[in-house]
């Protein structure tokens, strides 16, 4: 697996230590560049960010709540492995939102939102030709986050954002696998193409076409790192 450039940590200085932490952290998780059933050292990240141990536990205990980390009484604390049945709840939310907002999307958004939704894809475009996951990722999340705006319930992605954290982990094993940033790519462009001829039924069969080529190459994905994955939500990290 490519391992691109990991997210600096942020560097607001209007957040709190323990807000800073957290937000890097989870970036650096849900990114794929603190790997499940990495350990995590309190002390060496209060080290990194030049703080206390507090704001450090702070926020690991928040990411511990979110089920990105898992403490284990006298074994250590470890980036949680993905669980399986997160994903299928996250792919089903998913579904039912996207879904009921694309043809929304299609009646609205009008040449300019198409303009903007062109730009994103080639976007897109530059970091599949420079190999950059990251970049290919922020720029798939900021297509879907458009599409949301254009129906006219931005509101929307924020609660699928939430809803697919473990999903977007998993997605970052998938980009790697050969011809899948341009398979993606050209999904998109699907989409794309529907909404500017303002077909609704078509964008939203173009959008299902999408979301249901995430799922099928999770088996692929379990066997190259099958120690990345466990069945539940709780499944404690075996040592």
């Amino acid at each position: 697996m490519n391992t691109p450039t990991p997210p600096q940590p942020l560097a607001d200085p209007c957040l709190t230590a323990a807000r800073r932490v957290y937000l890097c952290l989870r970036q650096r998780i849900v990114g794929m560049t603190m790997l499940p059933g990495e350990r995590v050292v309190e002390r060496d990240i209060a080290e990194e960010f030049g703080t206390s141990r507090t704001p450090v536990h702070e926020a690991v205990q928040r990411l511990a709540d979110e089920g990105l980390i898992e403490v284990i009484p006298r074994s250590g604390t470890f980036v949680a492995r993905i669980p399986l049945d997160a994903l299928e709840e996250a792919n089903l939310v998913r579904h039912a939102l996207e879904t009921a907002i694309i043809e929304k999307a299609a009646l609205r958004a009008g040449a300019e939102g198409v303009a903007r939704l062109r730009a994103t894809l080639a976007e897109q475009e530059v970091a599949i030709a420079a190999n950059d996951l990251h970049g290919f990722h922020r720029t798939d999340e900021g297509f879907h986050a458009l599409l949301a705006e254009l129906s006219g319930y931005p509101g929307v992605w924020p609660i699928i954002q939430q809803a697919k954290t473990q999903m977007d982990r998993y997605r970052q094993l998938t980009l790697p696998l050969e011809g899948r940033m341009a398979g993606v790519l050209e999904e998109h462009r699907a989409v794309v193409d529907a909404i500017e001829a303002q077909d609704p039924a078509r964008a939203r069969a173009a959008l299902l076409n999408h979301l249901d080529h995430v799922m099928p190459v999770l088996e692929v994905t379990r066997k190259l790192r099958p120690e990345f994955f466990t069945a539940h939500l709780n499944s404690r990290l075996p040592r």
